[in-house]
């Protein structure tokens, strides 16, 4: 029943802490600001105003029995100002934020013969007041009615809460920076790099980051192993192939060129499935600030002198952009790509666009594409969809795909299948995180 409310809630960490410390807060100033001022404050002031009604009548009464002269001296033996005026006292005056005149005006309203009151400031309180057929103006101290600078209270609520948050945020800061740290490393090795990150912080915060420690060294050692394993296979496996190479050079042209046909074969498989399985691990260079049209630029010149023609929109220019990665597997995964169009596909177009955090490379081709129900088949290591590609176009064996797909989650992103909007055939967007 709260799903809507998730919509508008912070997604940081920091503001969500922030929000948790501080909704509690204010609404206790609200509950206090609405149970005290309102409750006291009003109380208040009406007793006080009570008082004064008291007054106002006992010298309505001596004007009327003794005279003016002798009410006057009445009213000021109570602290009240009582003038004689030719014409009723009409003005009407009170600030927007004097919540307190509020309460004083209906209380001096139950005196019939009081007219307009006025409330200019917070010193005094005027009123008019008649009496038979004469009209008084009646000056009263503010704080015979009301409580004096009742706003204090509310000033000082607020600034000690203000304070009083700030401070236990800059506590709760310290607290949840371990958390980020943690985050920051964890993200940094998704993509490949390797930062200092040491456990800090709270018992349960540094259990977690001692396991993410732990989980990263058996992960390295596992990829140190599986690449010293490859390494051991690859120079086992090529010295047998290329004494068979020598030995198939001794057989007849009949029955030489199909064996040396399958030999080539098991080479072209054994090299990809080794860029395939040391992909993940591979830090071969660190990573790098590079722009996309620079890179973009120099796949075209590499496909230039190999007589391919590479496709790039001049609608290129995308305003000041880096992505952090390595030059050398960004381009290898874009080659993959540009190498499955031109298996399949005649005319290649390859471009990329920014959005909000991420560069996205495309590289359309007009070849048979790939139909929606084999787009997860295609992304599958040594998976080979026969009857949407031609096989006889190339020697593939089901990796180019895959390896790209792995080098942009390295970096962040992923890797995305679709028909080509321009050229009919097969679209594949490439992810890459923008640098922050």
């Amino acid at each position: 029943m709260f799903n809507w409310i998730k919509r508008y809630m912070p997604k940081g960490l920091y503001w969500r802490a922030a929000l948790i410390l501080l909704f509690p807060v204010i609404l206790l100033q609200l509950i206090v600001s609405f149970v005290f001022i309102q409750r006291h404050f009003e109380g208040v002031t009406e007793q006080l105003t009570g008082g004064v009604l008291d007054d106002l009548r006992l010298i309505e009464r001596i004007v009327i029995t003794q005279g003016v002269e002798a009410a006057q001296e009445t009213a000021q033996t109570l602290r009240i100002t009582l003038e004689p005026v030719a014409d009723a006292y009409r003005t009407e005056t009170r600030r927007f934020y004097d919540f307190s005149g509020i309460i004083v005006i209906h209380e001096l309203r139950s005196i019939p013969s009081i007219g307009a009151i006025d409330l200019p400031d917070d010193n005094f309180v005027i009123a008019g007041l008649r009496i038979g057929d004469a009209d008084f103006r009646v000056t009263i101290l503010r704080k015979r009615v009301s409580a004096s600078n009742p706003h204090q209270l509310i000033v000082n609520m607020v600034f000690f809460g203000i304070l009083l948050s700030v401070i236990a945020f800059l506590y709760l800061r310290n607290q949840l920076r371990p958390i980020t740290r943690l985050a920051r490393a964890a993200d940094a090795f998704g993509r490949g790099v390797h930062i200092p990150y040491r456990p800090s912080g709270a018992r349960e915060v540094r259990a977690a980051g001692q396991a993410f420690l732990d989980m990263r060294s058996r992960i390295e050692r596992h990829i140190e192993q599986r690449t010293l394993i490859l390494s051991g296979v690859s120079h086992d496996l090529r010295t047998p192939l290329t004494r068979l190479k020598l030995g198939l050079s001794f057989l007849s042209d009949a029955d030489r060129v199909p064996l040396e046909k399958d030999v080539e074969d098991m080479q072209v498989l054994l090299d990809e499935f080794l860029t395939f399985a040391k992909s993940l691990g591979d830090d071969s260079g660190a990573p790098e600030s590079i722009d996309p049209a620079d890179v973009i630029d120099a796949l075209r010149q590499d496909y230039a002198r190999e007589g391919k023609v590479v496709h790039i929109p001049d609608v290129q220019q995308q305003g000041a952009v880096t992505i952090a990665a390595r030059p050398t597997a960004i381009k290898r995964a874009l080659e993959n790509l540009l190498n499955n169009a031109f298996r399949y596909g005649e005319t290649v177009l390859l471009r990329y666009e920014l959005t909000r955090d991420m560069v996205v490379f495309e590289v359309h081709d007009n070849g048979p594409g790939i139909p929606k129900d084999k787009v997860g088949d295609a992304l599958k290591p040594f998976h080979r969809l026969d009857p949407a590609r031609n096989q006889n176009k190339g020697a593939g064996v089901g990796l180019g795909l895959p390896i790209s797909e792995d080098i942009a989650r390295a970096h962040g992103g992923w890797l995305e299948l679709g028909p080509s909007p321009s050229l009919g055939g097969l679209l594949v967007r490439m992810y890459v995180a923008v640098e922050k």
